[in-house]
C-alpha cells in the first residue's frame, strides 16, 4: 500500500483527533504530501499541505483548527483536527505529488463523523 490514511471515527463536537498516513518511502519522499476530504454530497476540498523540508500551507488561510505534520524517520503524515464540528464529517484523504494543486497519488480514505 502506498498511501493509508487511519484514526477515523465517530466523535463528539468539541473534540480533537489525529488522523495518520502512512506511506511507502518512494512516495514519502514526493516534494508534497496533503490532505482533502469529500463531505456528503460535497466535492473533495484540498485542506493543505506540507513539503518535504516541513513548510506547510493550508487552503483556508485561517486554518487554526487543521495542523498538518509528519514523522520522516517513519514515513508517517499527520492532520490534526481540534474542536471538531458537524462539518468536519467527511472522508478524509492522503495524497502526495510534486507541486501544489496537483496530487499524483491518494490513498484511501479514513471516516470521520462528528456527531453534536
Amino acid at each position: 500500500v502506498q498511501l493509508q490514511a487511519s484514526g477515523g471515527g465517530l466523535v463528539h463536537a468539541g473534540d480533537s483527533l489525529r488522523l495518520s498516513c502512512a506511506a511507502s518511502e518512494s512516495i514519502f519522499n514526493l516534494p508534497l504530501m496533503v490532505w482533502s476530504r469529500q463531505a456528503p454530497g460535497r466535492e473533495r476540498e484540498v485542506i493543505g499541505g506540507i513539503a518535504r523540508y516541513g513548510n506547510t500551507r493550508y487552503a483556508d488561510p485561517s486554518h487554526c483548527r487543521f495542523y498538518i505534520s509528519k514523522d520522516n524517520a517513519n514515513n508517517m503524515l499527520y492532520l490534526r483536527i481540534n474542536d471538531l464540528k458537524g462539518e468536519d464529517t467527511a472522508v478524509y484523504y492522503c495524497g502526495a505529488g510534486n507541486i501544489w494543486g496537483q496530487t499524483d497519488y491518494w490513498g484511501q480514505g479514513t471516516q470521520v463523523t462528528v456527531s453534536s
